[in-house]
């Protein structure tokens, strides 16, 4: 950098850019999603900044989160038993209703990875939604990724949901919505990921929860809400 700057450019060099909510989790979100190298990276980001206020805000008890974590984990050595590399296969465990997405060779690959995990311990209700077809290029894996940060940046920029209350998956440009939601939340998250550009089809896995029973779960993210702002 060189010494000479001039007084105004040095008075707004001066002045801290705050960055907008929504532009601060785009740019974190499509950052993780088109350099798969830096993910370890954006992760232990998000972890530091946002980590404690996402753990506080999920809908899920703090032993739930664990047990999702851990049915993964067992999911993912199974599908390696199972199918080794021959398939692509995403296995994401909410509330311990786990979804499968992803390619493998054939039917019969299919139907053994769903059976694998749903004898994995803890697992309540599994929906496989594995094709048939090809390992996607890296290409499609990255496009797909795209669009998830982009219909999780829609929910943050709206007003009338919360954003932490979802988990989104892609796949072939369908949207996957998870989460533990009212059928009005649910209504309305469906209608923000149809509404971003490139999202072919949006299937709802949600777990409907009555307004009553959210009411009960409000004040826990209501508490966390001023620790998940962006970072000044």
């Amino acid at each position: 950098m060189t010494s000479s700057v001039s007084s105004s450019t040095a008075a707004q060099a001066e002045r801290p850019h705050r960055p907008s909510m929504r532009s601060w989790c785009l740019g974190l979100l499509v950052a993780s999603a088109l350099a798969p190298a830096l993910s370890g990276c954006a992760a232990l980001a998000v972890g530091g900044m946002v980590g404690g206020a996402m753990l506080y805000s999920d809908r899920r008890t703090s032993g739930t989160q664990l047990e999702d974590q851990t049915i993964e984990f067992k999911a993912k050595a199974r599908v390696r038993e199972t199918v080794g590399d021959r398939g692509h296969v995403n296995v994401t465990s909410y509330n311990r209703t786990v979804l499968i997405t992803g390619e493998v060779p054939t039917e019969a690959d299919k139907a053994a990875v769903g059976t694998a995990i749903a004898g994995v311990e803890n697992v309540r209700s599994s929906l496989n939604e594995l094709a048939v077809a090809p390992i996607p290029s890296l290409a499609e894996m990255s496009n797909d990724s795209l669009l998830t940060s982009r219909v999780k940046a829609s929910y943050v920029d709206a007003r009338d949901i919360s954003a932490n209350a979802y988990k989104v998956v892609t796949e072939h440009g369908v949207v996957y919505l998870m989460g533990l939601v009212t059928e009005r939340e649910a209504n309305r998250a469906v209608e923000l990921a149809r509404g971003v550009s490139g999202v072919r089809k949006v299937v709802k896995a949600f777990e409907i929860i009555s307004e009553d029973d959210l009411a009960r779960r409000t004040p826990r993210e209501a508490a966390a809400a001023p620790a998940s702002a962006a970072p000044r």
